[in-house]
């Protein structure tokens, strides 16, 4: 588990395309690569990775192809960076909210500013996915645990801090990037409960 709040921004120093997945060299910050083992999961961009191997500060990740077409990972190349969390342990304080590494969908960015005053990314989510979005509530996107601002049928704005500017890749996108998007799971329990239950309801009623 992780709790979206990145620890890094790290550089990609390599990406090898083998045939059916693909290898990507990051290089950790020291202070990161403290009891790191192999195996270990990382979040990288959002995407819960497991370490494949380590020579000095360069960690190794590989992403089978079907998760880089179910993330954005695919678009990455060398000197790109990516946001990394490591998996928090149990006794870790929670800054965020609980967060798996398991990407729901990728989200178009439609518009940002990612200078102050007023910083913000508006996208737009899939369909079926949208429905799980709400105002005020926690969404994590690229792997950083955020707010929801404004909700408007499928686009949804958050608003960024300097601290987030700071400690993210966001400032890199652009308007038609695909942005990682991972729903908070307990509010898409509590949704599809509802939408069941009221299927059951009008069922009987018909």
């Amino acid at each position: 588990m992780y709790t979206g709040i990145v620890q890094t921004v790290a550089p990609i120093k390599s990406v090898i395309r083998h045939d059916g997945y693909t290898t990507f060299y990051v290089e950790f910050p020291e202070r990161l690569m403290v009891d790191l083992q192999l195996g270990a999961s990382v979040s990288v961009e959002g995407v819960c990775l497991s370490v494949t191997s380590m020579e000095g500060t360069v960690v190794t990740f590989d992403a089978m192809d079907a998760t880089l077409e179910r993330t954005n990972l695919g678009t990455l190349q060398a000197g790109d960076r990516v946001n990394i969390e490591r998996s928090a342990k149990p006794t870790d304080e929670n800054g965020g909210h609980n967060i798996a590494g398991h990407i729901a969908t990728t989200a178009e960015l439609v518009a940002s500013k990612m200078e102050m005053p007023g910083a913000f990314i508006r996208f737009r989510v899939p369909e079926e996915w949208a429905k799980y979005v709400f105002k005020r509530g926690y969404l994590a996107v690229n792997g950083a645990s955020l707010t929801v601002a404004e909700a408007e049928d499928d686009t949804f704005t958050i608003n960024l801090i300097p601290e987030t500017l700071r400690q993210t890749t966001f400032p890199r996108y652009k308007p038609g990037d695909a942005l990682n998007i991972e729903v908070d799971h307990q509010t898409m329990v509590m949704v599809d409960v509802v939408e069941r239950t009221l299927e059951r309801l009008m069922s009987k009623r018909a």
